[in-house]
């Protein structure tokens, strides 16, 4: 498969009243077409920032550098969205990179009914559409997420909707445009497990069926097994593990990933084992491993200096002096 996403030593710089602080540092990952890549981590460490780096949609101020590339398709070259402006992401963002965010209550507009939400990700991309190819591509994009009775639910307000539809709803309108590359921050975690089952599956249909690139944002390592291919672990703005989904859970090899894996609660293990201590604030992280103060195999050269990622197995890499 090709490359459809590729960052390079990505980073994303916020001002605070401490100086500036890298929510993102040097992130490199890839995503290729009809793939899908879970992006694992604590709150805090940068997963969501990293997502609303590559739709433009960081706070104002932010800096960014390195590189984001989404490759070229039938509409263009090859872009480096780093380097767009806010008219040039216009056309970028919803059509070749749509995002499904966290809570669809905040996302969708309260006052707006759902189908004319949805008509507006069509209109933006092709003012010059009739009505009627309108309508009919709404219906379908509520229709291709599985919403059952799409003609009822374009006539209903958020409210009126429940937390699985709503977030079917999010769906449909993030694929109205066409998108190559979906990002879904962490779509299930307001939803009942049944309902979250439903999402899942459907997300991995559409990827097979549309052959979009999927990254799936989330903190729960079980979501992972099910819906990924790779998966990367971030944390404090960096990317510390990046395997195949079945080896980097099977035997994972940085200490942040152990810990991970033994705090996720299992049929077999009654009891959990947290992981001491807290993400360190960007403002004040350590010299060397940001994982180090917290880690329980740590040795002297972790304190020195940043490890480099490290060959872990067959593309598997991890970021730890000890792998």
């Amino acid at each position: 498969m090709s490359d459809l996403l590729t960052l390079r030593d990505l980073i994303v710089e916020l001002p605070t009243p401490a100086g500036w602080v890298r929510p993102v540092n040097e992130v490199s990952l890839r995503i290729a077409e009809g793939e899908a890549v879970g992006l694992v981590g604590e709150s805090g460490s940068g997963k969501t920032m990293m997502a609303l780096a590559m739709m433009g949609l960081l706070p104002l101020g932010a800096r960014v550098k390195g590189e984001a590339r989404i490759e070229a398709s039938e509409r263009g070259s090859a872009t480096d969205l780093t380097r767009l402006t806010e008219m040039q992401w216009r056309a970028v963002r919803g059509r070749d990179i749509a995002m499904v965010f966290q809570e669809p209550m905040t996302a969708l507009n309260p006052v707006m009914r759902v189908g004319a939400q949805i008509e507006e990700a069509v209109r933006a991309h092709e003012p010059k559409l009739a009505n009627g190819e309108v309508r009919r591509r709404m219906i379908e994009s509520l229709r291709r997420a599985a919403v059952p009775e799409p003609e009822v639910r374009a006539a209903q307000f958020p409210h009126q909707l429940s937390g699985g539809l709503r977030q079917r709803a999010m769906i449909a309108m993030a694929l109205a445009g066409g998108p190559r590359l979906l990002i879904a921050d962490e779509p299930t975690t307001a939803l009942d497990v049944t309902v979250q089952k439903q999402i899942l599956d459907l997300l991995d249909r559409l990827r097979r069926e549309l052959r979009l690139g999927l990254l799936f944002i989330t903190h729960d390592l079980g979501v992972v097994a099910q819906v990924a291919d790779r998966v990367a672990v971030m944390y404090a703005g960096r990317i510390v593990e990046e395997g195949p989904v079945g080896e980097v859970l099977r035997a994972p090899r940085h200490p942040y990933t152990q810990g991970l894996l033994a705090a996720s609660p299992t049929l077999e293990r009654g009891k959990l084992a947290p992981i001491p201590g807290t993400v360190p604030q960007l403002t004040a992280l350590p010299p060397g491993c940001a994982f180090e103060p917290r880690c329980a195999v740590r040795v002297e050269e972790c304190v020195k200096r940043v490890p480099e990622m490290r060959d872990a197995g067959t593309e598997h890499g991890a970021r730890c002096v000890l792998v």
